[in-house]
Parts: C-alpha cells; sequence; structure tokens
C-alpha cells in the first residue's frame, strides 16, 4: 500500500490543486482550533437534544428525512444513523472516479471541520486519517439530483467509511470492511446528526466541477499555444493579435488572451503566401479564446465559493456570551437550503458550453492542417506518401467523433428540473448531472488537443516549415521528442494520449 508523501491543513478552505492532491496519498491535519470549533458545536447540538425541557425539533437528529421531517426519526441515535444510510443505497452505474470520491470528501473533511454541523471531533479525525492511505470509496455514478446536496453518492462513500459496501484500496476494488482493515483504519462510528451531516452536502457536484474546470483551462492554454503553433506553422501574418485591435473588440478575456498568444509567437516572420484574411479559426481565435476567458472567470468565483461555503442543513450556531445582543447569544439552529447546488449547476452547464466550442476550435484547426488546400500545401491528410500511407486520417475521423460526443453532452442540466421526494424536492439544480457530464467533457477535450498537436508534429514531418517564434520552436520541440513522425502508418491512439499529457503540463 502507498504511504502518504503530502501534507494539508484544514486551517483554510481547500483549493482545486488541493483536490487533485487529495487523488493520491496525503497527510491532513486537524488543528486545534478546528477542535475547538467541533467541541463547541457538539456540546451546543447535546445541550439542545438533552437539555432540561423539550428542545427544538433539528432535522435528522429527531425527525424522518425529506418528505417524511413531519414524523418522529428513531430514538436510539446508533439506529438513527442506519435509518439515514439505509434508505438512501439506491444508486445504480459505474462507480465513480477515485479522484472525484476523494476530492469530495476532503471538501466534506473541511465543512463539518468549521464546527457548525454538529459532528463530533472523532468523525473529522477519522475522515483526515483515511487521506493518508489509498482508500477510496466505490460510489455508483446515478442517483443524485443535486438539491439536498449529493445524497445518495454521499452515503455510498459513508458506508464504506463504516466498512460496509465496496471501497478501492491502491486501486482494487474489495469489501469496504477489508479494505479499511488492510489500510489501518477504523470504521465509523456515527449518530443519526453525523450521518445527515455526511451525506447533505454538495461536495461531490462542487469536487467534480472543480476538477472539470481545471482540465478545461489547461485544454484552453493549450489550444492558446496550438493555435500560435499552427499559424507560425504555416506562415501566418500575426496582424489578428495586434493589441489595438482587441482592445476595440471591449472583452477583458480577448485583451488578456490576445497578450498571451503575442507572446508566444514574438519573433514570428510571415510567409508572406497567406491570403490576406486567415479561416475564422485562426484569425477569430484571440475572440473565441477571449470570450472562453471571460465564462472561465464565472466559473472560477462559483467554484472558489463552493470550495469554501458549508452546504449541509441545519446549520448550527453555538452562542458566544456577549457576542450579539439580537438574542442569538445563546445560540440558534436554522434550517434551509445551503445544500442546494444551483451555483455549480449553471457554472458547470456554462463549462460544457465552453468545453463544446473549445472542441470546435481544435476539430476545425485539425481539419484546417490536413487539407492541402488551406496547408501551405502540405499533403492531404499529412501523409508521407499519400494512398500508400494515411498519416493522420484515422486521427481526423476519432476527432469528428470525439467532437460528436461533446456536442451531444452539451445540453444544459440546470434547466431540467424535475419535481421529486412528495414534492418536498419541487425545484432541483441537477448539478451533479451538469458537474459529472462536464469531468467527461473535459478529457475528451483534452483528446482533441492531442489530436491536434499530433497533427502539428506530423506537420513539420511533411514539409512545414521550421517555427520562426523560439516559443512557438520549443513546444514543437517537445512534441517531437515525445512522438515519432507517422511513417509508416501505425496506431496513434497512443500517441494522441502521449501528446494529450504533454500539453497538460505544457507552459506557465
Amino acid at each position: 500500500m502507498l504511504t502518504t508523501t503530502d501534507t494539508l491543513s484544514l486551517t483554510g478552505p481547500p483549493d482545486s490543486a488541493d483536490l487533485r492532491r487529495a487523488a493520491a496519498p496525503l497527510t491532513v491535519l486537524v488543528d486545534e482550533e478546528a477542535r475547538a470549533r467541533l467541541d463547541r458545536g457538539r456540546r451546543f447540538l447535546h445541550g439542545l437534544r438533552h437539555g432540561e425541557g423539550e428542545g427544538p425539533a433539528i432535522y435528522g437528529a429527531t425527525t424522518g428525512f425529506g418528505a417524511l421531517v413531519g414524523y418522529a426519526g428513531r430514538a436510539d441515535e446508533a439506529d438513527q444513523c442506519d435509518n439515514t444510510l439505509a434508505h438512501l443505497g439506491a444508486g445504480q452505474g459505474p462507480d465513480l472516479p477515485h479522484e472525484i470520491c476523494r476530492a469530495a470528501l476532503l471538501l466534506r473533511t473541511w465543512s463539518l471541520a468549521q464546527g457548525v454541523s454538529g459532528v463530533s471531533t472523532e468523525v473529522v479525525e477519522r475522515l483526515a486519517a483515511m487521506f493518508a492511505t489509498t482508500f477510496s470509496p466505490a460510489v455508483p455514478r446515478y442517483g443524485s439530483v443535486g438539491a439536498s446536496g449529493d445524497l445518495i453518492p454521499l452515503a455510498y462513500a459513508t458506508q464504506a467509511l463504516r466498512g460496509r459496501g465496496h471501497a478501492y484500496l491502491d486501486g482494487r476494488r474489495m469489501p469496504a470492511q477489508e479494505a479499511l482493515d488492510a489500510a489501518g483504519l477504523r470504521p465509523l462510528a456515527l449518530n443519526g446528526r453525523d450521518a445527515l451531516a455526511l451525506v447533505n452536502g454538495t461536495s461531490v457536484t462542487t469536487a467534480a466541477t472543480a476538477l472539470a474546470r481545471d482540465a478545461v483551462r489547461a485544454s484552453h492554454r493549450s489550444l492558446q499555444a496550438l493555435t500560435c503553433l499552427l499559424a507560425d506553422l504555416l506562415g501566418c501574418d500575426p496582424g489578428f493579435l495586434d493589441a489595438d485591435l482587441l482592445r476595440a473588440y471591449g472583452h477583458p478575456g480577448a485583451v488578456h488572451v490576445g497578450a498571451r498568444m503575442r507572446a508566444a509567437l514574438d519573433g514570428v516572420v510571415p510567409s508572406g503566401t497567406r491570403p490576406l484574411q486567415e479561416p475564422y479559426s485562426i484569425r477569430c481565435a484571440p475572440q473565441l479564446l477571449g470570450a472562453a476567458e471571460d465564462a472561465l472567470g464565472y466559473v472560477d468565483g462559483v467554484v472558489t465559493a463552493d470550495l469554501g461555503g458549508i452546504s449541509d442543513n441545519p446549520l448550527l450556531f453555538p452562542g458566544v456570551p456577549g457576542s450579539a445582543d439580537d438574542g442569538t447569544a445563546e445560540g440558534k439552529v436554522v434550517h434551509g437550503g445551503n445544500f442546494f447546488g444551483q451555483p455549480a449547476a449553471f457554472a458547470a452547464d456554462l463549462l460544457a458550453s465552453v468545453t463544446a466550442q473549445l472542441g470546435n476550435l481544435a476539430e476545425r484547426q485539425l481539419d484546417l492542417l490536413t487539407d492541402p488546400a488551406r496547408n501551405e500545401g502540405l499533403p492531404p491528410m499529412l501523409a508521407t506518401v499519400p494512398g500508400q500511407q494515411h498519416g493522420l486520417q484515422g486521427v481526423q475521423l476519432a476527432s469528428t467523433a470525439l467532437l460528436a460526443e461533446i456536442r451531444r453532452n452539451a445540453t444544459p442540466a440546470s434547466m431540467q428540473s424535475l419535481p421529486t421526494n412528495l414534492h418536498n424536492q419541487d425545484v432541483v439544480p441537477f448539478g451533479t448531472q451538469a458537474a459529472l457530464r462536464s469531468y467527461d467533457m473535459a478529457e475528451l477535450l483534452g483528446l482533441l488537443c492531442g489530436s491536434l498537436a499530433l497533427g502539428l508534429r506530423q506537420a513539420a514531418h511533411v514539409g512545414a516549415r521550421r517555427p520562426t517564434a523560439p516559443a512557438s520552436a520549443d513546444l514543437l520541440d517537445a512534441l517531437i521528442a515525445e512522438i515519432p513522425p507517422v511513417a509508416p502508418d501505425r496506431p496513434l491512439d497512443a500517441d494522441v494520449r502521449a501528446a494529450a499529457r504533454l500539453l497538460a503540463t505544457w507552459g506557465p
């Protein structure tokens, strides 16, 4: 079993880099401030439930769940926990990627550690201990509507941490108790409020949206560099990136992207043989990529807010004597809807639209590059001996299929509300579907970028000029070092993936 090699503190909200780190063993530290918050919240909950007189109704602790909130819950707290989780064991489909599951649990750990969910310190410490191992719950993909949080997927994750269901250890699927034993972890012991707090949040949706956003941003950067390399190989005039032109356009994203692309093409020497105006896939690239930058900025804001927010219901605010004069100094329990994943649903749908248009750009640029009528006279399909060899023909076909799949999945999920739960959840955001769909689409976009990069590398082999801008030449040299020329024909699936991996870490 792998051992931990990294450390993360819960002193501040995690960022998306922390979520990516959580895919591997990670030491998560629960500091004294977090323990104090947790103890204060737990004591407050205990006082409400077991103090003198009849305490207030607390959803999930003293009541049934969802549409059955009007009925009393089970009197025994351990029994209430079982009741919370058992009825949510209705998920279906393939298991979610382990990086999403572990990222979601990291978010859940941070949210609970803020002390307003009423869970015990031990719960948070047991969650933190899991990250030092390769343990990952087996969580089915389908079941959440993202309205009362990610109830069903988080219930499977929680059950695995209790030793029920299945989990992965070192990438191998096995019974959850067996995985816990092999990892040296003790099963979680929970009461009803603990169980509800673990499932009543948007952590799966937020994690998938954040990871998808990062992947799309990486492809967005790649397409800026690849567009510049394409323009340099073809000998295009860089006037389409003129700073005054883009300032006049009025959109900050285009200005920002244009500046990056001008830097990448610094030193370029036009061939003088290209048309006065390039096809839109080159000429309008800064406008397209700039609009994507502005849209991604909105997604960034939503992701940041969700990473730092607390998604649970109810929230408990223990009073601090002398801290308020509005009657809340003794604390309060507030029932509301912080588990409603509408912001992430909108953001993930926007991310899907960005992904589709970036995919359009990559596919059209590859098409241009393989067409002898538009590629400065390079051979069709970039084949070294057309007819006897077929160059990028298979890759170009596969790129069309990848783009069709992206487009098919780009239909917005956030407007597909269906009432459920006896109309208790009479509007739902479907943020989980939007987020997981965007996560899948982001992977396909990376492969489209890899396909374009492979085409650019092959273009250099079959007669394209040497790039004249140093940054473009560096990228081409990196691709040449990673991928041999296509001569003779060979399967190129692994080469596309290799190019995609190179691009994911290329540049600033």
